[in-house]
């Protein structure tokens, strides 16, 4: 593929949804684009505003947050996987309003709650730390919120 095809390709991607730069170099191996081609694409798209890391995160921690109801911690190892990391990641994760973020949880938590059948306060609780935790929230606000808000 040359180094003008893999541009509009890829540039077609980026407008339609936003992409991070291991999205797109992702598509270009799976394309079988050679490495310094590559490079080049990536590098052009950069240039021309296709690929904006820090637009990316900012999306990507709204949607986390908002639609799959992830916790930072979660949220923040999946852009560590992505190779997105940084100050940057945490500035845009603070920002996130902390009553909506503890509402969230709580909200999550009594959803949760109402599908245990267990009968045991112990093991109920058990579930729902592993629960909340395994949708990356932090442990101390999970124990503060089944404290608060969840009737065992």
């Amino acid at each position: 593929m040359t180094f003008k095809e893999a541009l509009i390709k890829a540039s077609n991607i980026c407008a339609r949804q936003e992409k991070c730069i291991s999205d797109i170099e992702k598509k270009l191996y799976d394309w079988k684009v050679e490495p310094e081609i590559s490079n080049q694409v990536i590098d052009q798209l950069i240039k021309e505003k296709f690929i904006d890391e820090e637009r990316y995160i900012k999306f990507y921690v709204k949607d986390k947050f908002t639609f799959n109801r992830w916790g930072k911690i979660k949220i923040k190892w999946q852009l560590k996987a992505k190779n997105i990391y940084g100050k940057y990641v945490d500035e845009v994760l603070n920002n996130i309003d902390k009553e909506e973020y503890k509402d969230a949880l709580a909200q999550l938590l009594k959803n949760k709650r109402s599908s245990i059948k267990e009968t045991d306060i112990y093991k109920i609780k058990s579930s729902l730390i592993r629960y909340a935790s395994s949708r990356g929230f932090e442990p101390d606000l999970i124990y503060q919120v089944i404290d608060e808000s969840i009737e065992l």
